[in-house]
């Protein structure tokens, strides 16, 4: 066939794409118009069972930190009023004591804080510490004593091994059991609290006012749990 020939069977076949075009078009619009008048095109939905990668990488570096970090690398991390000890409490003496931290190491400061309680001495640890715990207080057996905290620690040599102490910041208690109860001589002016791990030491006089011997308590602690 010619060229010429051709001419008039492309013009047909233009002109029915140009058609069929035109009609598929119309048909289209007027159906998609119609659908979304009545709400039925369907509307992508996100699967959210499924996490982006971005997440699923963040989630496997949590987990791979989380796994890593122990008990023992965990730093204490407390307020300053949450980590001192507020109460203390001798199970065997049925003794309930306030407890004092003066922040001052001169020996009238803490003379002056042992009118009112036991003391936690400035340089021991608090409850945010892996250390001892170093609390003093009066003991008498004088007949006549006004101040009730001079007797504080009264008794405090007929405690035994496994006996109970407890003692209570604002918020939490924490329980200690007793290892060894002994007598100090005098000259001993040094209290040992060289201890690792998280202990408590008691010390006193066996007499207010006196330069008699004085007794020592050494406990563990065994448990932490929040205060009721």
């Amino acid at each position: 066939m010619t060229e010429s020939s051709l001419t008039p069977l492309v013009a047909v076949l233009r002109a029915r794409a140009r058609s069929f075009f035109f009609t598929f078009f119309m048909v289209f619009t007027i159906s998609y118009v119609t659908l979304t008048a009545l709400s039925a095109v369907p509307k992508f939905v996100p699967n959210h069972s499924q996490k982006p990668a971005e997440a699923d990488e963040a989630v496997v570096t949590d987990a791979t930190t989380t796994e890593a970090v122990t008990e023992e690398s965990v730093p204490v991390v407390m307020s300053d009023e949450a980590a001192l000890p507020m109460m203390m409490v001798i199970d065997r003496l049925n003794r309930e004591l306030p407890i004092l931290n003066p922040q001052s190491r001169s020996i009238a400061d803490l003379d002056a804080a042992l009118l009112n309680g036991v003391v936690r001495h400035p340089d021991s640890a608090t409850f945010a510490d892996d250390g001892t715990i170093f609390v003093l207080g009066h003991s008498s057996y004088l007949p006549q004593v006004r101040n009730p905290f001079f007797k504080a620690l009264n008794g405090i040599q007929k405690l035994e091994w496994g006996d109970t102490i407890r003692l209570y910041s604002v918020d939490t208690e924490y329980r200690y059991e007793v290892e060894r109860v002994y007598e100090a001589k005098a000259s001993q002016l040094e209290v040992p609290i060289a201890f690792t791990g998280k202990r408590l030491t008691i010390a006193t006089c066996d007499s207010f006012g006196s330069t008699d011997d004085r007794f020592i308590v050494e406990a563990k602690l065994v448990e932490i749990k929040p205060r009721s």
